[in-house]
């Protein structure tokens, strides 16, 4: 027999419409009461119908969850478990999340995808930088956005961010503690702000410690963070005949390319030269040496931007915010103190 949400309010003590303000995440409930709701809800198992929920909401309940085909393809799955962190948070909801990727190099004839055709969603993320053609075509459209770990050059939208000067800062004063100051930064797509600002917390460090920037140690313009592209960053460091004792790459998979070039080269790592990544993906801890990396709260990206969609959607909030995400330094064993 289908339980009804007036057997959750009387079970909890409240009314109906109490209960309903508790499953539509209004925030003027308290919490006392929100979680006795939350617990009648759970002991009789109750699962309001999408379908009521949507003529009273005039909602569909799903949010649609985009990125580029190439963010989805790679190896380690950075984006794939921001999208995970949207999902795990969804549970606590009526919402769903649809995955969808455009391609990489969009143009005004590429469609949109079918949820946002068919008006079949209630709210758009979007993950990573994407083609300026699908910002504008989304921009159009009367739907709450929230980006992660991108924010677009023009407009005005929700994101929740990573704080990547503080992380470039925290890699780059990790090398300079242990001596180094001949340290090398290698990046990929310039123009990606999370790139950007990880180029300027390195160069924030060396500032801070009185060290003289030297354009000629810094590698850029490549369209892609990948491994091959770390191995071709240290190649052409290598062709310019510029020192270097430290490299920071702005994510692991440059990082791990780049370790695979030194060895290639004989260059024995960390004590001919020390290397820093950043995400901290979890094949890290199985490289030689293991990497060490600043750590980004990958879930943690998706879950509040979905709660921030939730706020969006419930009036919670009525100009669009900010978040910025907290990163932290590991240290493992492919950094050490220079050798005189």
């Amino acid at each position: 027999m289908k339980i009804t949400i007036k057997e959750v309010a009387e079970k909890a003590g409240v009314s109906t419409a109490t209960v309903s303000l508790v499953l539509h995440n209004k925030r003027r409930i308290s919490e006392e009461t929100r979680k006795k709701v939350l617990k009648a809800v759970r002991e009789l198992n109750y699962h309001p119908s999408r379908v009521a929920r949507g003529l009273v909401l005039k909602q569909t309940g799903n949010i649609g969850f985009v990125l580029t085909e190439d963010h989805f393809l790679r190896s380690e799955p950075f984006y794939t478990k921001i999208f995970l962190g949207t999902e795990f948070e969804t549970r606590n909801s009526n919402y769903f999340v649809l995955l969808s990727t455009i391609p990489t190099e969009f143009s005004d004839e590429e469609p949109l995808p079918r949820y946002i055709v068919q008006q079949n969603i209630d709210g758009l993320i979007v993950a990573g930088k994407v083609p300026l053609k699908f910002v504008e075509k989304i921009s159009s459209l009367n739907l709450p956005i929230i980006f992660i770990d991108y924010y677009p050059p023009k407009g005005d939208y929700s994101a929740v961010l990573i704080d990547n000067i503080h992380g470039g800062l925290l890699a780059t004063q990790h090398l300079i503690d242990l001596g180094h100051e001949k340290i090398a930064f290698i990046g990929g797509d310039i123009e990606h702000p999370s790139i950007n600002e990880r180029l300027i917390g390195y160069k924030m460090a060396l500032e801070k410690y009185g060290i003289q920037f030297n354009a000629d140690l810094v590698v850029t313009g490549e369209k892609s963070t990948s491994k091959e592209n770390g191995f071709n960053a240290i190649c052409v460091l290598m062709e310019r005949g510029v020192e270097f004792t430290a490299i920071f790459a702005c994510n692991d998979a440059m990082a791990i390319g780049a370790m695979e070039c030194l060895k290639k080269r004989d260059i024995k790592i960390p004590k001919q030269v020390s290397v820093v990544g950043f995400d901290d993906i979890e094949s890290d801890i199985f490289h030689d040496p293991p990497l060490t990396t600043v750590a980004v709260p990958k879930f943690d990206l998706g879950i509040e931007a979905m709660k921030l969609m939730r706020d969006l959607l419930n009036k919670n909030i009525r100009k669009n915010k900010k978040i910025l995400v907290p990163v932290e330094l590991v240290v493992r064993q492919s950094t050490a103190r220079l050798q005189a």
